[in-house]
């Protein structure tokens, strides 16, 4: 089978610097474009340089469908908006698009769920092997201990992250939840502040820190009757989300349209 050739989204940023560096070093992927917001100073830059390795010859460029005709798959780990623009074209060109943005609204999920009846869409808030397991994990204990077990998420993310709580975060309290069977948009605490009350059982809190480079820590407390169980992951290098999305994507390569996630490419049998 002959190379996967993939555009790397947001290739000016650090993720999509990141994944420049992944792929260079990956067999059986190769770069074929480097997509940037139509308004930054880059566009034009070689991305092979942008990302620390000698010249590659793919030059930073805004336009997504010309890029998209020699393509066979996005890595988009960007913001909103963009993924929601790159959506339509991902899927009108048949591209694999495996998503790791974060901090997506309700209405932006429906319509990366409303192509996947033609795309192959992989998402998910993280795409380490590491916290997916933790995922898992968390979603085996939450079923296992009842709501005398309190479920508390914290994480903490460099100063220059812009959402919050992280993706992270979110997906470990959707596994939480889903261990519990309630729903998470109703039983979350995303801010404490002021005289807030005693803690309602059954709620999933949710705690932020940021900082620093700190490339992503997760914590997962459940807090019962005078004994505590944590869970946590810690991120020392972007580089694992990197390999994560490349993972992803050559797994996604050639299977039906339809919506996956890391734990379908990890064949954790969860969602």
């Amino acid at each position: 089978m002959s190379d996967m050739r993939l555009i790397v989204a947001g290739a000016g940023g650090r993720m999509g610097r990141t994944l420049i560096r992944a792929l260079a070093e990956t067999p059986g992927a190769v770069l074929t474009g480097a997509l940037e917001a139509p308004t930054s100073e880059l566009l034009g830059e070689d991305s092979g340089v942008l990302a620390g390795l000698p010249a590659n010859g793919v030059p930073l460029s805004a336009d997504l469908w010309t890029l998209s005709k020699e393509a066979d798959g996005i890595l988009d780990f960007t913001v909103p908006a963009a993924t929601i623009a790159n959506v339509a074209i991902a899927a009108e060109r048949g591209l694999v698009h495996v998503i790791g943005t974060t901090g997506l609204s309700a209405s932006d999920n429906a319509v990366i769920r409303s192509v996947t009846s033609r795309a192959i869409v992989v998402q998910s808030g993280n795409m380490s092997l590491g916290v997916n397991l933790l995922a898992a994990l968390v979603k085996q204990v939450a079923k296992s201990l009842d709501e005398d077990f309190d479920i508390e998420i914290l994480e903490m993310h460099h100063k220059a992250k812009i959402d919050a709580p992280s993706g992270t975060a979110y997906m470990l309290g959707q596994a939480a939840a889903d261990g519990r069977g309630i729903d998470l948009d109703k039983k979350s605490v995303r801010a404490r502040d002021g005289q807030t009350g005693e803690r309602n059982t059954g709620d999933i809190g949710f705690a932020t820190l940021r900082g620093g480079t700190v490339t992503g820590d997760h914590s997962v407390i459940f807090a019962g009757p005078y004994e505590r169980l944590e869970l946590a992951h810690k991120a020392e290098d972007r580089m694992i989300f990197a390999r994560g999305a490349l993972k992803a994507a050559m797994w996604a390569h050639g299977k039906k349209p339809g919506f996956y996630t890391m734990a379908d490419v990890l064949g954790l049998g969860v969602s």
